[in-house]
């Protein structure tokens, strides 16, 4: 059976003294509810990432990084490798997020190299795929994710794919209070699902655990998850709320 998984992308938010008290208010919060098999994982910001570890330690969740650069060393100011993230023990890092598509150019061969560089140090990649408003207009949503995926994961050998999550991300419902219908979100995810059946085998596909984001929250939450292919999601805005993320984290 396929992990089920609730992230928090915090993004570029909270002061050390605001995600010391978040961190550790859903540290609490999470000891006290049933999160039916869940794995829940915190992705703060990178100076947070230890603060977070040591309280991870003591708690029922992982951590995740938002980012790295591909390499374990060298002359690239401000960037983080995954090797620092393997020494703080963290398990998960965001990769191929709409904001650094966007904002940062990244293409889908250089979100192949991340993959690369963090599966070599045993760090599970979420790979967020996801088509922008005018191409779900004009229809060709599926040919964009199928790209995306295909450039950046379809050349990993099975085992390597077996450690990869995915998560489809629709731009036009990132930050904007605009949902996914539980049909659109349902409709992609087996579309995806079927794209790694196709290129791998129907076991390893039945096997990808593929999360929801775009304004997922504690009221669409559980519609959203209750669907076949849906294993979760990863929250961006929500995240920041202990109360709300949490009654996310308990939506299956």
């Amino acid at each position: 059976m396929r992990k089920k998984i609730v992230a928090g992308n915090w993004k570029m938010n909270k002061t050390f003294s605001e995600a010391e008290i978040l961190i550790t208010d859903i540290a609490d919060a999470l000891d006290e509810v049933d999160l039916k098999g869940a794995e829940i994982v915190l992705c703060p910001p990178a100076i947070y990432l230890e603060m977070a570890m040591d309280v991870a330690f003591e708690s029922n969740f992982k951590v995740g990084a938002q980012n790295i650069y591909p390499e374990d060393s060298g002359a690239f100011t401000g960037e983080i490798s995954p090797l620092m993230l393997k020494q703080l023990e963290v398990s998960y890092c965001i990769i191929g997020h709409s904001e650094r598509r966007k904002y940062f150019q990244e293409s889908n061969e250089f979100l192949q190299r991340k993959a690369d560089a963090l599966l070599r140090h045993k760090i599970t990649p979420i790979f967020c795929c996801g088509e922008v408003l005018p191409e779900r207009e004009s229809n060709k949503h599926f040919e964009v994710v199928k790209q995306q995926v295909e450039e950046s994961l379809f050349h990993l050998p099975v085992e390597a794919f077996k450690n990869v999550v995915i998560a489809y991300e629709p731009v036009w419902a990132i930050g904007t209070g605009v949902t996914a219908t539980k049909e659109q979100a349902q409709e992609m995810h087996a579309f995806i699902r079927g794209l790694i059946s196709k290129k791998y085998d129907e076991k390893t596909a039945a096997g990808t655990t593929i999360l929801y984001g775009g304004s997922c929250n504690g009221k669409n939450a559980r519609e959203l998850f209750s669907q076949p292919d849906v294993d979760g999601g990863l929250i961006g805005g929500a995240s920041l709320k202990t109360d709300e993320f949490i009654q996310i984290a308990t939506s299956f």
